[in-house]
């Protein structure tokens, strides 16, 4: 769900930002979500908004959707032989190039790349381990990126590239801390998976008992390992969203999503790079949310975070929150001075900032 600009002859980007461009007093009310019309009546858990008028939307059934005038009108993209598959992130550089992720057991979990708006499509990995299952992407630069999957053979399953999707190479055993017992990644947004800088990353866990983050400062080689406050007991429960302003302030969101308005145990936040989590004193969002994301614009920059049962923003890094919708969505992107978000039964609206 993250957008990045490239030069014309390559595939990928230079940095993958969670968001564009958004003033710092970004303050959404329930007048600022304004829907559009798709045409659609899938999940959609996957966009990328390369600005406010160009947005790639994913979603189950293999559905793609682009507009390239701001949500006036859309196109439905086929993607040859993956009929069925359920897209959950996607990699938008421009109009014409971006990376799509489908999620599922064993071979339904694959990457395809398109260069030409979608008129065709490259299938760049196809995941081999019958128990393996993609849960998001997630690029540094033009080569270098990565994707998270659930535990094979006991440790996640983390891919690299270094050529822009052309390959992709597991991280050696040794380099991942081994996973509980039942603990798994969420395809929820896409976002559970963050990059940051050159060199840093993230990713965010449940159902093992204890929601944890991992982190790698080398690319992806080798990971280190952290327990959260979040509850995770069950296998609908845990981390599902990560957003981090900088290589040391970061926040946690997820919950139950079998029980979206429940808001406890669902919200936490770092101040010394995903080393150790807190619950901040003062207050949290006001239920499960799947999608976490900084606003650009400096250390005051706000966060917004959704989930399928309303949405909630804060002005001060976290440690307070305000709801504002009781729409629900899966995932956001920011663009310009406003967010684009996606959901349920083909919704994708826009969220005004009213700044």
């Amino acid at each position: 769900m993250r957008a990045l600009r490239l030069p014309a002859l390559a595939l990928v980007g230079t940095v993958l930002p969670t968001c564009r461009t958004a003033a710092p007093t970004f303050a959404p009310d329930p007048a600022s979500v304004v829907y559009v019309t798709t045409g659609s009546t899938a999940s959609l858990r996957g966009l990328s908004a390369v600005d406010e008028r160009v947005v790639w939307v994913r979603g189950s059934d293999a559905t793609c959707l682009r507009t390239i005038d701001g949500g006036v009108t859309w196109s439905r993209l086929t993607v040859p032989g993956a009929a069925g598959l359920d897209f959950r992130d996607v990699e938008a550089l421009d109009a014409e190039r971006a990376w799509l992720m489908s999620a599922g057991p064993g071979d339904a979990s694959r990457i395809y790349a398109t260069t030409d708006g979608g008129r065709t499509f490259e299938l760049q990995f196809t995941n081999p381990h019958p128990a393996g299952f993609l849960d998001g992407i997630a690029f540094w630069d033009e080569l270098a990126g990565l994707a998270y999957g659930d535990p094979v053979d006991g440790r996640f399953y983390v891919i690299r590239t270094e050529n822009g999707g052309r390959t992709w190479e597991r991280v050696a055993a040794e380099g991942m801390p081994p996973a509980l017992p039942g603990e798994a990644g969420f395809a929820a947004s896409g976002t559970g998976l963050r990059v940051l800088g050159e060199n840093h990353a993230w990713f965010c866990t449940g159902g093992g008992g204890t929601a944890r983050v991992f982190r790698t400062r080398d690319r992806g080689a080798t990971w280190s390992v952290a327990a959260t406050p979040l509850a995770a007991r069950e296998s609908s429960a845990g981390g599902f969203s990560l957003a981090f302003r900088d290589e040391t302030n970061g926040v946690l969101v997820g919950g139950d999503y079998t029980q979206p308005e429940r808001a406890s145990d669902h919200y936490a936040v770092t101040r010394d790079g995903g080393v150790t989590w807190t619950v901040p004193a003062r207050s949290a969002p006001s239920g499960y949310r799947s999608c976490v994301a900084f606003a650009p614009g400096g250390p005051s920059s706000p966060l917004l975070a959704l989930g399928r049962a309303g949405g909630d923003v804060s002005g001060d890094g976290g440690a307070s929150w305000r709801r504002f919708t009781d729409e629900g969505f899966y995932v956001f992107d920011f663009a310009g001075g406003m967010a684009w978000a996606a959901g349920a039964d083909g919704r994708v609206a826009r969220i005004a900032g009213n700044d």
